[in-house]
C-alpha cells in the first residue's frame, strides 16, 4: 500500500508524534520492581529528558530504551526502505540519550538504562542485578 502523503508531508506528520507511555515495557519493569521489593518510584514525572521512572529520594532516573529506536546491538534487522532516514534517526536518538544521561549526572543523579530486550522473562535476573547496585 503506497502512502497517501508526499515524503515531505509524511515527515511533517511524523515529527509531531511523540513517544509517551510505552506501556508494555513499563509494565514489565513495574512487575520486576514489585517482585524485588523496589519502591519509591514515580512514573511519568515531568522533568527534562522524560525518564520512564524516577526515584526522587535516591536521585535515580530509569529509562527503558526500545532496542530498534535506540540502536541496541541485539537488532540485526535494518530497514531497507529509506535506510538513510533510519540511520540518521537512530544516530540522533543515541546522541540524545548520551546528552540526557549527562544532564542528569551533572545534577548528581544516577541514570539506569534498560534495554527492551532485557525485559524478556529469561533476562529478568539480569535486570534485577543491574538495579541491585542502586537499591
Amino acid at each position: 500500500m503506497s502512502d497517501i502523503f508526499t515524503k515531505e508531508k509524511r515527515s511533517e506528520v511524523m515529527s509531531h508524534i511523540r513517544s509517551k507511555n510505552n506501556k508494555s515495557t513499563e509494565l514489565k519493569l513495574i512487575k520486576i520492581f514489585k517482585e524485588y521489593g523496589i519502591t519509591g518510584w514515580r512514573r511519568n514525572y515531568n522533568v527534562k529528558g522524560h525518564p520512564d521512572f524516577v526515584f526522587l529520594k535516591k536521585k535515580i532516573a530509569v529509562f527503558v530504551d526500545g532496542c530498534f529506536w535506540h540502536g541496541h546491538k541485539c537488532q540485526k534487522h535494518k530497514p531497507e526502505d529509506n535506510s538513510e532516514y533510519w540511520h540518521k534517526k537512530i544516530k540522533y536518538n543515541k546522541t540524545h540519550d548520551k546528552e540526557t544521561t549527562k544532564f542528569f549526572q551533572l545534577r548528581g543523579w544516577s541514570v539506569i538504562r534498560i534495554w527492551e530486550c532485557e525485559l524478556k522473562k529469561k533476562n529478568k535476573r539480569k535486570v534485577a542485578e543491574k538495579l541491585s547496585g542502586y537499591f
